[in-house]
């Protein structure tokens, strides 16, 4: 399949499979009682994408199963790619393999291989929800094999291109940070309440909690024109994502009632413990989406005093969070879940409104930078993209 998409090579170039030019190494899979809370820390795929929740073990493995700083790992189901491990040694997870590559191979080449590789796969794969690849598959595909030298002239050219990409992307998570510390410069900790501002439960400052439900959807996003259904994806990184929907069943009728609509705060109420309790503002979205049942919508009174502005930042500080995410329960092995109820007795400060509206100009304002480096970070993405593809087809052969 890949070799039909680039056709002929520049001279000197060959075609390798990937199995005899590296070799993959599986990691373990765990039994509950295997993870612990000390010990070494077991590499899962969340941990790969940033993930906080870690698992440790006292296991003592053979040398292959571990993993350290500057290794190339792949995640071969759920995000699917490849990655450079920054951290501390860890034991990796059986959904992980570690990459080694030959003495003919370049590690950075193969890193940019991989993830022409799994471009290409996904690209193929279309609207499916879940794409993993076996060893066997990945041993099999062919990868455009150049002399060693220009392996390494190619991934010094793709090295700096992805530079760009990757500071794109860590200015838009600068703008985050910087809206959490003018939260807490002008609010304070909200669960001390420095500035002595009044206090109540948001049971007192609610109308409703508003649940929505889990209809029979389609395996793929909906189209603008049609009704679909938010993923808890939609909300659990802490930003509202309108891309994570089903569409709706066709022979199913959509309930209006539950559409998102722009200014409001959503709320995931059940998912990992480390993801439950997520929150974000709706700025802005399509119409025809509609919440989930795992998803929340708290419904402000008008009399409360509190802007949805507001209300977002104050359950978003992390240290509120944690609090509220001490408030779920959930039998052995469930997902943990936060009732109405518990969250209707999370005591909040109500702060004065004109530090409330100066939070709200703060969002704007970080929002509006936000869509600008969003928009740069598109094109230095599809720039990255464009420059691996030509890459790999001998495009930017000396």
């Amino acid at each position: 399949m890949i070799q039909q998409r680039l056709g002929i090579l520049p001279s000197g170039w060959g075609w390798a499979r990937f199995g005899d030019v590296a070799r993959l190494v599986n990691g373990r899979a765990y039994s509950q009682p295997e993870l612990l809370d000390k010990g070494t820390p077991v590499l899962r795929i969340q941990n790969l994408n940033g993930g906080a929740n870690w698992y440790y073990s006292d296991l003592t493995l053979d040398s292959d199963k571990y993993c350290d700083e500057n290794d190339l790992l792949f995640a071969w189901s759920a995000t699917f790619g490849p990655y450079w491990w920054s951290g501390p040694r860890a034991i990796y997870h059986y959904h992980i393999w570690k990459v080694l590559p030959g003495a003919q191979l370049d590690k950075r080449y193969a890193f940019y291989a991989l993830r022409w590789v799994t471009k290409v796969v996904k690209d193929a794969a279309h609207g499916v929800t879940m794409v993993h690849m076996t060893k066997a598959g990945m041993e099999e595909c062919k990868i455009p094999f150049p002399p060693l030298p220009e392996q390494r002239r190619i991934a010094d050219i793709l090295d700096k291109a992805d530079a760009i990409r990757r500071k794109r992307k860590e200015a838009i998570a600068l703008t985050e940070e910087l809206l959490r510390s003018a939260f807490l410069e002008m609010f304070g900790d909200p669960v001390t309440n420095p500035k002595g501002w009044p206090v109540k439960p948001l049971g007192e400052l609610l109308d409703a909690i508003e649940s929505g439900w889990s209809p029979v959807c389609e395996s793929r996003p909906a189209k603008n024109d049609e009704w679909g259904v938010l993923k808890l994806g939609a909300v659990t990184f802490g930003r509202y994502d309108a891309n994570e929907n089903k569409a709706l069943a066709a022979d199913l009728l959509p309930v209006p009632e539950l559409q998102v609509k722009a200014g409001d705060v959503l709320f995931s109420r059940k998912n990992t413990y480390e993801h439950v309790a997520a929150c974000v503002f709706v700025a802005d979205t399509r119409p025809k989406l509609m919440l989930p049942d795992l998803i929340f919508r708290f419904v402000l009174a008008k009399t409360s005093g509190l802007r949805p502005e507001t209300l977002w930042g104050l359950l978003s500080n992390r240290r509120m969070r944690k609090r509220v995410q001490g408030l779920a329960g959930g039998t052995a092995g469930s997902m943990p879940n936060i009732s109405k109820e518990r969250l209707k007795t999370v005591k909040v400060p109500v702060p004065p409104t004109p530090v409330q509206e100066g939070f709200a100009g703060a969002m704007r304002g970080s929002e509006a930078t936000r869509a600008a480096l969003e928009a740069a970070a598109r094109d230095s993405e599809q720039l990255f993209n464009s420059i691996v593809s030509r890459a790999f087809s001998g495009g930017l052969s000396a």
